[in-house]
Order: structure tokens, then C-alpha cells, then sequence
């Protein structure tokens, strides 16, 4: 019976999530570009809840600013968990929020103490993950984990958002990342060869690909940031000034 109610309410939420229609308007305000969205994407989502994702889609009141006339500086910024907005109004948070815990019955938790941060890519599944790579948050927030699968249908070097910092974020199939798996085992408190199952679990190697760390690059002079199909996915690192308040949430 349970069971049952569960899959009732699946269908309820999914066919009113398909209802919802994409709003996004672009405006300059100051030196700042913004992008106003109501948080739905401009295709299908997966449904949600899901057996791995119990959360519920929820229209936002989403506003992502970044200068209009981005500029490099001296020093990157790292840290940032919305690292970018697609064209689309959609924000790009690849990080998850839970971390090794031998002390938890899952193995995980949202205590960071071990240092060993759960990489989403490496079983999207375990995360109700839709065909777009994307999936719902505690909040209702649909957001993306990484690039979708149908990406490599659109043409090259394809503008699909902005960074932060105002830099371009584009895809093109012919970029390669710079990011690599580690050799040898893990250090306690993980255990085994590093997979890919943690962030921790890869490094930056300087021109093993054509991006650099931040997974950018310099084109016609002009400092560009790419997505890709493997680690990291999305520019993880800025080196442009950013808006520290890059993406607000309106109640």
C-alpha cells in the first residue's frame, strides 16, 4: 500500500512539474549582467521525486549577476558552489554536500571533517540524477551536476553560460580537460585506489588536456570557460574578479 501511495504521488508531482514553463529575462544593471529566472529548465526534467531523490521541484525567484565587462586578476577564487548559470536561468552546482563518515550507517555525511568530499559524477544514479545530469535539492531547486548528454548535439563552441566572474562558459566537444585520476591508494581515512568516487580522488595535470585548471582557456584574447564530459565538468576555479553574490534567492 505504501508502495502504492508512493507511486501515485511520483505521478502527481511529475505531470504538474511538466506544466511549469521556463521564464528567464536578462537585464544590465550597473556594470552587472543579470539573469532572472524562475528556476525551470528549457526541457524535460527527469521526475521528482524519485526512489534516490525524494525531493519535490518547487518554481524559484532566481537572480544570477556578473559584470558585464569581466576583467583577470592576480588571484582565483575557489569555493564557490553555484559556479555558474546556464543561458537558460538553471544554476551549475556540481558539488554535493555529503563527505565520508565511517561513523554514519550510509558511509556519508554532511560533516566534512575526513576531508573526502563524494564526487557526484561517479554514481549519478545514487543521486536521482535525470537524463540531463540534473536533479532537485531540499529546497526545490533544480540544478545541474554536470553537462547533459545531449550537449554534443549542438554545434561547436556553443555559448551555454556565464561564469561568476562574466567570463563565457561554452562547449565544445573538442576541449579536453586537465584533470586526472591520482595513482596509488588513498590516504586514511578513505580507503582503496582513487576512482573517482571523491573530488579527492583527482589532480591537475598541467597540459595532459587543452584546458588549464580552472578549465579555461584563452581564445582570440579573450579568457573562455568550458565544459566538459569529464572531471571537472564545469570551471571549478575562476581567475576573473567575481560577484560574490552571484546567484539570490528571492522569497
Amino acid at each position: 500500500m505504501l508502495i502504492y501511495k508512493y507511486l501515485i504521488l511520483v505521478f502527481l508531482f511529475s505531470t504538474t512539474l511538466h506544466a511549469h514553463e521556463n521564464s528567464r529575462i536578462v537585464k544590465i544593471e550597473g556594470e552587472m549582467t543579470c539573469i532572472s529566472s524562475n528556476g525551470v529548465p528549457d526541457h524535460e526534467m527527469g521526475k521528482f521525486p524519485n526512489r534516490a531523490n525524494p525531493n519535490i521541484f518547487k518554481e524559484q525567484k532566481l537572480k544570477f549577476c556578473f559584470p558585464s565587462k569581466p576583467h583577470i586578476t592576480e588571484n582565483k577564487t575557489l569555493g564557490l558552489m553555484t559556479v555558474g548559470v546556464f543561458l537558460n536561468g538553471v544554476p551549475m552546482r556540481p558539488y554535493t554536500a555529503e563527505y565520508l563518515d565511517l561513523t554514519s550507517k550510509r558511509g556519508f555525511s554532511k560533516n566534512p571533517a575526513s576531508g573526502w568530499r563524494k564526487q557526484a559524477m561517479h554514481n549519478p544514479r545514487s543521486l536521482g540524477l535525470d537524463n540531463h545530469n540534473g536533479h532537485v535539492d531540499k529546497s526545490g531547486l533544480y540544478h545541474y551536476h554536470s553537462v547533459s548528454q545531449y550537449l554534443d548535439d549542438t554545434p561547436k563552441k556553443t555559448l551555454i553560460g556565464y561564469a561568476p566572474d562574466g567570463f563565457k562558459i561554452i562547449f565544445d566537444g573538442n576541449e579536453t580537460s586537465s584533470w586526472r585520476l591520482k595513482s596509488g591508494l588513498r590516504i586514511a581515512p578513505a580507503s582503496g585506489k582513487h576512482d573517482g568516487q571523491f573530488e579527492e580522488d583527482f589532480e591537475y595535470r598541467i597540459k595532459s588536456g587543452s584546458l588549464d585548471e580552472c578549465n579555461g582557456k584563452y581564445i582570440k584574447g579573450i579568457y573562455t570557460y568550458f565544459v566538459t564530459h569529464s572531471y571537472p565538468f564545469f570551471p571549478r576555479c575562476f581567475k576573473g574578479k567575481v560577484n560574490t553574490s552571484f546567484m539570490v534567492r528571492k522569497n
